[in-house]
């Protein structure tokens, strides 16, 4: 990417509003915007050495092997200053141990970050980031971070590696397992909530920790779904989709980023100073950490950007990557980069300050055995909120014939391997969750009579003796997640298979989906009458989707990604463009589809059914001008249906005409709704004219016409209309929050 559309006059002159401002979110949240007397003090009497020991994170150990590295010489680097980071290390007791020795053994007792990849829980593990992003509800998502912080904040740890808040339209990608999904209104709530989560109180004290908004920028739209492949996005398209969470991220106070180990347009994040330095810290006033992914730094060779491992060092720094993530390119060749272009020096100062400024914010330098706590340092007792995390992260993609809940008294036959699969609930990034304390489906239906797949005849013997079929079906969790893309998404090994033989006894089929990723399935779903989207939900998998099935709870949860019919489709999108030629549903006219499968997803973005039925009334507005400060849009909803439930009400718009196309829709709004039977609640949106801004070369643009409103209950089930007049056009400058990143104000009553 250049640096297209910053205006660095603008900027310079806008410099002293900028220090007031709404948007300096490190500021705000975290109360640090210039280093303390302290750290200058530090920086002035450190030796280049011991910088670039603290622009240095080092692996004490690996994801399943945690502190394994820690010997004696690795305890001897410690004490020489070595490293300002470790990571891949956990446990109260150890890392009080090797906090010691930095703070009591070198010159100038700094006190060490200790980070891991704390995903979706800690000892207790929660469902997966696509999961909690099913619930349509940021408060859970939220929820899911406090727990984890508070847990690994017990094991003595300062940093984890999440929020990831890529935006992903590919479902072959294997990370889409550790995302929000496609949508960047959607991601950009839920990554605010999660770093509300998991830094509670803006300062990452008091049972929190450091969160990481990863991995900047583009890394979900890496080509072919593959994994660390480019990503080629156009400047529109890179404001408008994938940086909003970002935005959103930072904020909310993420205290660090992390660069993508991908290139985009052929230059690696990791060295690209027109995104990190120009548009994360210059024009978003970014003040916090950017640490580089796992070897990134060194891998700059690979990419063809660097020669040698000191260039790929002063290519980093220039970009603004203050710590190196495993390489030791900074603490082994930056030395000589400096030696041959001493104005790295200053960047250096700069990288070195905001690591030091990070630990003073966590409160380290006052006491640096804050964190931990060995008597908490296990898997919580209290297992109702998993529990209930789960349960809210469940979809019902079909239900025909209201087959669910279960009839009592139904004998059930509950067939598939991962119904069984313990490790799999888990997921993955799992932190020091156990397999042993998870409690899968097969457990927590005692009742039905189970058979694992493998011997094909034997489960089909089973279903001929039940009256309702329960068909575990989807992947391995070592299918998805990092490193972990696929050419093909349906089902992998027998299980097409396993599927045709079951739905040839005839018999009613639920499918219970456990994946990290939307599948490819609409042959293997066709003719089974009910559909549960599960995800993996962690140590409360079992009980939860037993609560769904037997009708304890009613599903409330909504896909944030479509499901497409067949692998060909992806990348896909609800938000696409028109075209010239609109998919046309007959084959005779020439339009934007394939010839040979239906017109969009098996199931839609936003979708997801329930055991009630919600009704909406017509749309009230409070004006029918959408203005700067905002206007109401009102709909009931009414549950009329015999059971409490939860409805997810969405809110969609789009410009009809505009200076360049739209998407057919957007989501700007969404709420989650409990309603006992016959209850009514009017949900109410405050709209503003900044959030149908378009991305362009002066800023955000918002343009005189038309905003169509839709609400309903997913992007393909729409409810209810009315159209809104921007009467006022204007453009903001280019360091605004991006459009889909401002948060509608929603009201129930």
């Amino acid at each position: 990417m250049g640096t297209k559309g910053i205006d660095r006059r603008a900027l310079v002159k806008a410099g002293a509003m900028l220090a007031a401002s709404a948007w300096l979110p490190m500021a705000r949240a975290q109360g640090v915007v210039r280093p303390s007397k302290r750290i200058n003090a530090l920086l002035a009497e450190m030796t280049l050495a011991e910088k670039l020991g603290q622009m240095s994170q080092i692996p004490g150990g690996r994801q399943r092997a945690l502190n394994s590295r820690l010997d004696a010489a690795m305890l001897d680097r410690v004490r020489k200053g070595e490293m300002g980071s470790f990571l891949h290390v956990a446990g109260a007791e150890p890392l009080r141990d090797l906090q010691r020795l930095a703070v009591t053994e070198t010159r100038l007792k700094i006190p060490l970050l200790f980070a891991m990849d704390v995903i979706h829980g800690y000892h207790t593990t929660l469902p997966v980031p696509i999961a909690l992003a099913s619930s349509w509800d940021p408060k859970t998502a939220e929820r899911a971070a406090r727990i984890a912080a508070e847990e690994a904040w017990a094991a003595g740890l300062h940093w984890t590696f999440a929020p990831m808040v890529d935006i992903t339209r590919d479902a072959r990608w294997g990370r889409v397992v550790e995302g929000a999904g496609e949508d960047p209104y959607l991601g950009a709530r839920m990554a605010a909530a999660q770093v509300r989560g998991f830094e509670p109180d803006g300062t990452a004290r008091r049972n929190g920790i450091l969160s990481c908004a990863k991995h900047f920028i583009g890394y979900g739209a890496a080509m072919g779904g593959r994994d660390y492949d480019s990503a080629d996005i156009s400047e529109r398209t890179l404001h408008e989709v994938y940086l909003p969470p970002f935005f959103a991220a930072a904020q909310a106070g993420a205290g660090s980023f992390m660069a993508a180990f991908n290139d985009v347009a052929g230059v690696p994040m990791t060295a690209n100073a027109a995104l990190v330095n120009g548009l994360l810290r210059d024009h978003w006033d970014y003040q916090g950490i950017v640490v580089s992914d796992w070897n990134a730094i060194r891998e700059l060779i690979n990419h063809g950007t660097a020669a040698t491992p000191a260039e790929a060092a002063a290519q980093a720094l220039r970009a603004g990557i203050d710590m190196d993530m495993a390489s030791a390119t900074y603490a082994g060749y930056l030395a000589e980069a400096v030696a041959a272009d001493p104005a790295l020096m200053p960047l250096i100062d700069a990288a070195v300050r905001r690591i030091l400024m990070a630990k003073e914010r966590l409160g380290l330098f006052n006491d640096p055995y804050a964190f931990g706590d060995a008597d908490q340092d296990k898997l919580s007792s209290d297992r109702r909120p998993a529990r209930d995390l789960a349960r809210k992260s469940i979809v019902l993609l079909r239900n025909e014939g209201a087959l669910l809940p279960l009839r009592p008294g139904a004998k059930l036959a509950l067939i598939g391997g991962l119904a069984d699969d313990a490790s799999t609930t888990l997921g993955s990034w799992r932190a020091r969750g156990l397999a042993e304390n998870a409690v899968t489906l097969r457990a927590a239906m005692p009742g039905a009579v189970f058979a694992d797949g493998k011997d094909i005849p034997a489960a089909v013997a089973a279903a001929k003796r039940a009256d309702i079929v329960l068909l575990a079906i989807g992947e391995d969790f070592d299918l998805s997640g990092e490193a972990r893309s696929r050419s093909d998404i349906g089902l992998p090994g027998n299980q097409p298979a396993l599927v045709e033989a079951i739905k040839a006894t005839r018999k009613p089929i639920v499918a219970v989906l456990m994946n990290g990723r939307p599948m490819a399935l609409e042959s293997a779903l066709s003719g089974i009458p009910a559909v549960l989207e599960t995800w993996f939900l962690g140590i409360e998998s079992g009980p939860a989707i037993a609560d769904i099935l037997t009708g304890k709870v009613s599903p409330g949860g909504r896909l944030p990604m479509g499901m497409p019919r067949v692998t060909g489709q992806a990348p896909m999108s609800y938000a696409h463009f028109p075209s010239g030629r609109p998919a046309n549903p007959d084959l005779g006219i020439d339009s934007a589809r394939y010839r040979d499968v239906d017109i969009g997803p098996l199931f839609p973005f936003g979708h997801g059914l329930s055991y009630a039925k919600f009704d909406y009334g017509p749309v009230e507005l409070s004006g029918p001008v959408l203005s700067r400060s905002g206007t109401r849009i009102t709909v009931a909803v009414t549950n009329s249906g015999a059971v409490e439930a939860d409805e997810v009400v969405q809110l969609y718009i789009r410009a009809p005409v505009a200076a360049a196309a739209r998407p057919v829709k957007e989501l700007r709004g969404f709420a989650r709704v409990t309603l006992a039977p016959g209850q009514s609640k009017r949900v109410t949106f405050t709209l503003r004219s900044d959030q149908v801004a378009i991305w362009s070369e002066q800023g955000w643009a918002v343009a005189r016409g038309r905003v169509e409103l839709m609400l309903g209950s997913s992007s393909d089930d729409i409810r209810a209309r009315a159209e809104l007049t921007v009467a006022e056009a204007y453009v903001t400058t280019p360091h605004a929050a991006p459009a889909a990143a401002i948060e509608t104000r929603v009201n129930i009553a």
